[in-house]
């Protein structure tokens, strides 16, 4: 199976980390961000990962070679310039072929079981592709006030289980090239298009570590959070 993994962005959150760097090679927990990714998707049954590279991807190459001496092989699709999410998936049709694949955003780290949703993308005839939902984690603590205003309790960034969003991780058939813009955000022009279609499915995962690494501080505490991670 293929995956493919966005990782052209420039990190501009995450500096001065990543003025020498693309964003996924930002370590965590004493390995980069890309190194833990093929290490969860080759347990998902993943064996060729294709690096969608843009900001110092001489970087990327240097570090992940042919990707022997992670047990997987590894691919590189180049963009000259931003092509955004969608764009970048478009610019490996080529590489990707007729298959279903997984496609991830090149700065989480987390153990969603990616072989599930394939096969849930998989049980489902109309679906082009599926998105993985996380619970919302709140970045602000919750202050509980009972009707006469007294304050009852306070809960440091709870998980809100009611509310999801998207991590980042998809399932798709080679059908979603038709949906995909040459330039352009997935989740602004061909999310919404496969919505209206009924073409887009969600796949809720509650008890599942996820992380996606936006800041300086983002990397501090998910340094002490995957200590003791583990991959299906």
């Amino acid at each position: 199976m293929k995956a493919v993994v966005i990782a052209g962005g420039l990190g501009k959150r995450l500096r001065p980390l990543t003025e020498d760097r693309p964003k996924c090679l930002v370590e965590v927990g004493g390995k980069p961000i890309v190194e833990w990714q093929i290490e969860w998707l080759r347990s998902n049954g993943v064996d060729t990962v294709i690096i969608l590279a843009g900001h110092h991807r001489d970087k990327l190459v240097e570090f992940l070679g042919s990707g022997a001496r992670f047990g997987v092989s590894v691919a590189y699709v180049v963009e000259d310039e931003p092509l955004g999410t969608g764009g970048a998936i478009k610019n490996a049709e080529k590489i990707v072929g007729r298959e279903n694949f997984i496609a991830v955003n090149g700065d989480i780290i987390t153990n969603i079981p990616a072989r599930d949703l394939v096969k849930y993308l998989e049980d489902s005839a109309e679906a082009v592709a599926v998105v993985a939902l996380v619970p919302l984690k709140s970045p602000y603590g919750i202050v509980e006030v009972d009707r006469s205003g007294v304050i009852r309790s306070f809960r440091e960034k709870p998980v809100i289980r009611d509310h999801y969003i998207n991590a980042g991780v998809y399932a798709m058939r080679p059908e979603i090239f038709q949906y995909l813009p040459e330039r352009g955000d997935i989740e602004k022009e061909t999310f919404p298009k496969l919505a209206s279609e009924g073409r887009l499915f969600g796949r809720v995962y509650l008890d599942r570590y996820w992380r996606s690494i936006d800041t300086v501080k983002d990397v501090e505490e998910a340094s002490r959070e995957v200590r003791d991670l583990m991959f299906p």
